[in-house]
């Protein structure tokens, strides 16, 4: 007997086909059995790269993909996707999990870039263990809801906030270790690196596993500053996240001096870049010879088009002329490894968002035009961020754990036009409870609307 998907959360099987599934040909791994992609169905039409398929979940993993022209019948429970999507779990490899939710008490003023920093500066003073344990936990609870399972944070840590924001960071990945991947990156302005300090943040970032980073705008002693960050992070293992030339400066180029630096070192450890906004305004030769020496050198790019799209060329009274966000399709030809993420949620560089990687998969293919055809950006926010933390995840496959986003959209265009409000997460094979943390539980640690 078929049972509606509905049923699913109640029963909660431990062997079952999910019938009647259409998957990203992008999800899929491909040393898996083969299976037509659809051209076209009749009844809706459409030309997707999508494949249609039975899916079968085991103790926890898949046990079997089946095309969807043979239906099975080996007695287990059938739930009918009506031709409804499954994704993969996403990874969310750029977020600030510590500055999260602070509008009401520190908002932006203005809305400009220079505004955030004051406000997300001023704010600080709150940040005790007390103030970010609530926060951080609160976009862990939304991130895992949506159906996200690896997330990486960035951590502010001038003046001693790293003592303080790693060990909640850390509390938070033990207590999160079996249902989210957690990973934390240091965040401090780039002339950090010419202090003596630079040093102990170091250790502090290798005592608690995490990725070296800093803050990358044209300044005198930049390429000292990245060099002794290479170093730092060569002498302990440590693998390097910057947030790189997140400007309409066109002159602003870290991006290309963290790779020339990681070719010059040999660096051997993963090197990944945020935002690289600057890009977007310079000429074609200059950007075009920086994305080869990114290929190159196999430096990896996340695009935050959310955030950088509410920031960047914001002037009072007049629309913006530029957008902000990095060459995304100019990336992918180059063949750097580029993902989309949530950025920040509710402070002073983005008012909105939710953790929530549907949004931002939904907002990117708009604001960088990704479509026509969508191809394997899907990628952009499963495979690729997961690849980029190092993790085996965000792809679906025979064997691979059933860690799954259910859709009642059955393509991209029903997908991409509504809020999705309405999936299922599965996770090692069952599906869990998707409500949302109400905001509310936030008024005694930030303020009231």
């Amino acid at each position: 007997m078929t049972l509606p998907l509905t049923d699913l959360r109640a029963a909660q099987p431990a062997d079952y086909w999910l019938c009647n599934a259409r998957i990203p040909l992008a999800c899929l791994d491909g040393a898996g059995p083969p299976l037509t992609p659809i051209a076209e169905l009749a009844a809706p039409p459409r030309s997707e790269n999508l494949v249609a398929v039975h899916l079968q979940v085991q103790a926890g993993a898949i046990a079997a993909l089946a095309p969807a022209a043979s239906p099975p019948d080996d007695g287990l429970p059938r739930y009918d996707l009506s031709q409804g999507l499954v994704w993969p779990c996403f990874a969310d490899c750029h977020t600030h999990l510590d500055k999260g939710h602070t509008w009401l008490r520190s908002p932006n003023p203005n809305g400009t870039f220079e505004a955030a920093l004051e406000a997300a500066a001023a704010d600080h003073r709150h940040w005790s263990a007390a103030d970010l344990y609530p926060r951080m936990s609160f976009g862990l609870r939304c991130s895992y809801a949506h159906g996200t399972q690896a997330v990486r944070t960035h951590l502010d840590c001038l003046d001693g906030q790293e003592k303080i924001s790693f060990a909640v960071f850390n509390r938070l990945r033990q207590e999160w270790a079996d249902r989210l991947t957690l990973q934390a990156v240091s965040l401090v302005p780039m002339d950090y690196y010419d202090r003596p300090e630079a040093e102990g943040l170091a250790d502090t970032v290798a005592q608690y596993g995490g990725i070296l980073g800093g803050v990358i705008y044209p300044q005198p002693g930049l390429e000292a500053q990245i060099d002794r960050a290479f170093a730092l992070a060569e002498a302990r293992g440590l693998d390097l996240d910057f947030h790189a030339d997140e400007s309409l400066n066109s002159e602003a180029e870290g991006l290309r001096i963290v790779a020339e630096t990681k070719l010059r070192r040999r660096f051997a450890g993963n090197v990944n870049c945020g935002h690289c906004c600057s890009l977007s305004v310079q000429t074609s030769d200059r950007a075009q010879a920086t994305l080869a020496l990114l290929k190159t050198a196999g430096v990896s790019v996340v695009s935050l088009p959310m955030c950088n799209l509410y920031l960047q060329d914001r002037q009072q009274g007049r629309m913006p002329r530029y957008r902000g966000v990095t060459l995304l399709p100019e990336l992918r030809q180059f063949e750097v490894a580029v993902a989309l993420a949530s950025d920040n949620c509710r402070d002073a560089f983005f008012a909105y968002g939710d953790h929530d990687m549907v949004e931002v998969f939904t907002q990117s293919v708009r604001i960088g035009q990704l479509d026509r055809p969508i191809g394997d950006w899907p990628q952009a926010v499963t495979r690729t961020p997961a690849q980029i933390m190092g993790l085996d995840a965000g792809i679906i496959g025979v064997g691979r754990p059933a860690d799954l986003v259910v859709f009642k959209a059955r393509g991209f265009g029903e997908m991409l036009s509504r809020p999705q409000s309405d999936r299922v997460v599965i996770r090692r094979g069952i599906a869990i409870d998707t409500t949302l943390p109400d905001y509310a539980e936030l008024d005694a640690v930030v303020g009231i609307c």
